[in-house]
Formats: structure tokens, sequence, C-alpha cells
């Protein structure tokens, strides 16, 4: 399948930065957050902290499943984060001692943390073709977080114009004890109809793990406003940063028919994909 030429793109909510050939890497068509990590004198302290109803704070264990509610998830979340990020600077630090010990706490983490216990468990029953326990696991997933069974990728078709997207946690452009977290997505737009189209717009519905939903609309993407051929395709990388370690992603382009003149616009969806902090393994979905 012929596709066209890939771009790579960064596009935040609060700006737009394009690498088009022939620009310099300094020309910036807005301003754009700066997620630069810097490890120097960096010290992540593996626990995360809930307020009670007086707003005082209470220490909470990684790795404690006794609470299964939202709110517990996402602190538990904040704290898995914090502790692959405290290893990674251990190592860049040379103190393997320290990053041993956060290998073996991660290791913990991951088998006492619910979500992740239950989808490797899921994984596992589905392997071994154990589809009652598979089925058991996946409601006791949607009990205690719904949102988990989402996949980082997704996949649709409107009018013969397919989208496939795969989104991927970004560590080294994170900050989780800031409550930064960085999500690049990759994005495949085939033509498989027999006219062509081009690209108008974009819409992107964005919600975080605290159900706070953003509205983004541009036009194009990556700055243009590509025609795509039938029997092609147009590939594109972007990223979107969040303040919680989970949310999601779904939205349309607009495009329109460009061989008849007049020929009125439409809607291509975007399914629905995940950004986790926790991925779901599914490889790379194009």
């Amino acid at each position: 399948m012929q596709s066209l030429n890939l771009k790579l793109s960064t596009d935040f909510i609060t700006g737009t930065r394009s690498f088009v050939p022939g620009r310099s890497f300094g020309e910036e068509r807005r301003q754009c957050l700066s997620f630069r990590v810097s490890y120097r004198n960096c010290r992540i302290v593996a626990c995360s902290v809930e307020r009670d109803g007086n707003g005082e704070g209470t220490s909470s264990s990684s790795g404690s499943g006794s609470d299964h509610s939202p709110s517990s998830f996402l602190s538990r979340s904040q704290t898995y984060a914090m502790l692959k990020q405290q290893m990674k600077v251990a190592a860049q630090s040379e103190d393997y001692e320290e990053a041993a010990r956060i290998r073996d706490s991660l290791k913990s983490f991951e088998e006492e943390e619910p979500v992740l216990r239950l989808h490797r468990l899921l994984k596992e029953a589905i392997a071994d073709e154990q589809f009652e326990d598979a089925a058991r696991y996946r409601d006791e997933l949607r009990e205690i977080a719904p949102h988990s069974l989402l996949k980082c990728s997704s996949d649709a078709t409107t009018l013969g114009i397919r989208v496939q997207v795969r989104s991927l946690y970004i560590e080294g452009r994170s900050q989780p004890s800031k409550g930064k977290y960085f999500f690049a997505y990759r994005i495949r737009i085939t033509n498989n109809s027999d006219r062509p189209v081009q690209l108008l717009r974009r819409h992107w519905i964005i919600t975080d793990a605290k159900g706070k939903t953003e509205n983004v609309w541009g036009v194009g993407v990556i700055g243009e406003q590509p025609v795509i051929l039938p029997r092609t395709a147009f590939e594109y990388s972007s990223a979107c940063p969040l303040c919680t370690p989970n949310g999601r992603m779904e939205g349309d382009f607009e495009m329109k028919h460009i061989d008849r003149a007049g020929s009125p616009t439409f809607n291509v969806a975007i399914a629905p994909f995940s950004l986790s902090i926790l991925g779901d393994g599914s490889g790379d979905a194009f």
C-alpha cells in the first residue's frame, strides 16, 4: 500500500509544533509548553497523599488494594508513575542498589495493584482459553476501573475512510511529582474509497481521569490539510499532555471529496482510545 510522507509533530492542547522539511526545528508557529525534565538533584518520594474531608493529608502506601474507588485508583496510578520515574533517576545516577530496590518495589506493586493484577490474569486466562475465568476478571475490572478496559488503540471506518490510532505514555517527558503526564499518539488515515478526499479540520474530545473534558478544534493536522488519494494513506504523530496518569481521547475529522465541485463536507469518526501510563500490552495497532 502506498503511503504519503510521514511527518512528526507535537500537537499540544496549548500550542502546535511541527517539524517540516526545509524548516528549522527552532521555528515555531506558536509558543509551546516545555516538558523537559531535569534529573539533577531530583528525588521522588514513592507514596501518595489523599485528602480527608477536613483537607488534611493522609499517607497511602503503594500497592494497597483495599480501596477500589476511582479516586484511589488515580492515586495508585500516580504512585506507580513516580516509582517508575524514581527508578529511572536512580539508574541515570548510577545508584544501582537504589534502582534494584525500586525495581523490587515495582514488582510488588504490580502484583498487589488490583487493576494491574486483573489485567495480567485476564491476559493469561485468554491465552489459556479459560474464557469463564476471563469473563470474571473482565467483570471485576468493569466494576472497579471500567475505563481501564479501553485500549490504547482504536480503529474506525466512515464512508471508506479508516482511522487507526495508537497511544503511548512517554515517561521521559513526564513529571509525575508535578502532575504532568505526556502521551504520544500515532494516526494513520487510509482512504479505502474510490474518491480522493481532503482533511479540512480536526476535533478532539479529551477527558482526564477526574472527568474533566476539553474540546479542541483546529484546521487540518500538523499545519496542513492533506489530500488523500484512493488506496493511499496519510500518517502523522502528535502528543497530548495530561494532569492525570490516565485519560481518553476521541473525536472526528471533517473532510470533503475533491473530485466534484460543491461536494458537501462529512465527518470521519476517531474512535475512543485510552491515554494510560499502564498501557494495555496490545503492541502496535498498525
